[in-house]
């Protein structure tokens, strides 16, 4: 990326310079496709992960139901990222869609049982099933393979949400019609992303223009972004065992130490430390789901603090050098439970006191000390500060 950053050149233009920055891109998008195992023309550049699921809700909503005006039906799951969620709902208030919010598992694993029903009862209707690859807060990891049998048998379209798996699970894209990845995920710059999705499809674009990307997506191509990208995505997938492995022990390990410091704690999601786990075997009662490691993204860990609001604890963590994440949204600076945790079953008192910690390929051991040492005070001040009451009037 610094490499191209050095150039100019628009892609589609003739001249030479243009005819090199093409030749980056169509270089590029081979590396992207080969790391995805697809075919090059299937990978549709994008700013990013949410402009790539858009594109696939909106734009496979759109071109199915011009080809089949039956097809005025959607399916997505209730704990979709809000990329996912937020044009489903546009469709249903603007476009008159009918949608099933497909329930999940108290670990945040589709249950395909209430898929089945669904595609029992509409798949005449249906014009596209969305079902993300791997969960963004609690990193429970979907049963593609699963999925797609129930929803393409039946001719329904299946795109998948897969920018949180990409590069730490096995993602083979051939299962689904289309996939989302975005770049910076997989350590790749911000603002590019993709769409995946077989020449045989064509989503109704969301952008007019050039022409650009099969006339899906038009707009001049940030040649040194998509450079990057494709760079970051083919180390991502070529080093993902290795790291995916080093990264599950270190996680293991960190959730063992975060239950014996904050022993109330529940960690959220699947379970970790069964026999495939190569780490720990964490008995607790608190640890929720089947003990698989391989149905959780291998950096993910994701608890509630019970007596903590989720916003207070981060900010204590953050104060001390730590950086985590809530699993709420905020809107107009109020705290709103996490729709992941409430769909798993999960009050609102422990949606808003839950946190999410990530760990990466640059994290270390002595990340993990840091925040085991700044954890139990932060609680504990948390947990003072949420007992506090507020005078009437005040």
């Amino acid at each position: 990326m610094t490499a191209e950053l050095e150039r100019v050149g628009n892609a589609s233009s003739l001249h030479a310079s243009g005819r090199r920055a093409r030749r980056v891109v169509e270089e590029s998008r081979e590396r992207v496709a080969e790391s995805l195992g697809v075919r090059p023309s299937d990978v549709v550049f994008t700013s990013g992960g949410t402009e790539a699921d858009n594109l696939a809700i909106k734009g496979l909503f759109w071109s199915g139901r011009d080809a089949d005006d039956s097809r005025t039906a959607l399916a997505v799951s209730a704990a979709e990222h809000h990329a996912v969620l937020d044009p489903t709902q546009w469709l249903i208030d603007h476009e008159g869609a009918a949608v099933c919010f497909l329930p999940v598992d108290s670990t945040g694993r589709l249950d395909l049982d209430g898929l089945r029903e669904c595609i029992s009862e509409h798949a005449s209707q249906l014009g596209l099933v969305s079902i993300m690859w791997a969960n963004n807060e609690v990193g429970a990891i979907s049963p593609i393979a699963e999925i797609a049998d129930i929803v393409r048998s039946r001719g329904v379209l299946l795109h998948s949400d897969a920018v949180q798996a990409v590069g730490w699970v096995d993602v083979d894209a051939s299962l689904v019609d289309a996939l989302t990845v975005s770049g910076h995920k997989v350590g790749g710059p911000l603002g590019v992303g993709a769409l995946v999705v077989g020449r045989d499809l064509s989503p109704t674009p969301l952008l007019h223009g050039g022409g650009q990307e099969r006339d899906i997506r038009s707009g001049t191509l940030d040649v040194p972004a998509v450079a990057g990208f494709a760079a970051a995505l083919e180390a991502a997938v070529s080093t993902r065992l290795e790291r995916s492995r080093a990264i599950a022990a270190l996680r293991d390990n960190l959730i063992a130490r975060v239950l014996d410091a904050v022993p109330d704690a529940v960690l959220n999601g699947p379970a970790v430390g069964g026999p495939t786990s190569g780490g720990p075997t964490l008995g607790r009662a608190d640890l929720n789901g089947s003990g698989d490691s391989a149905l959780r993204l291998p950096g993910n860990a994701h608890f509630t603090f019970p007596g903590c609001e989720g916003d207070a604890l981060l900010m204590l963590l953050d104060a001390a050098g730590v950086e985590c994440s809530t699993g709420s949204a905020c809107q107009a600076g109020v705290p709103q439970p996490s729709h992941v945790l409430l769909a798993m079953g999960a009050d609102d008192a422990s949606a808003r006191g839950s946190l999410r910690f990530s760990l990466g390929h640059t994290s270390t051991a002595r990340d993990v000390d840091e925040l085991i040492a700044a954890l139990t005070p932060s609680v504990d001040r948390a947990r003072r500060a949420g007992l506090t009451t507020v005078p009437a009037g005040a």
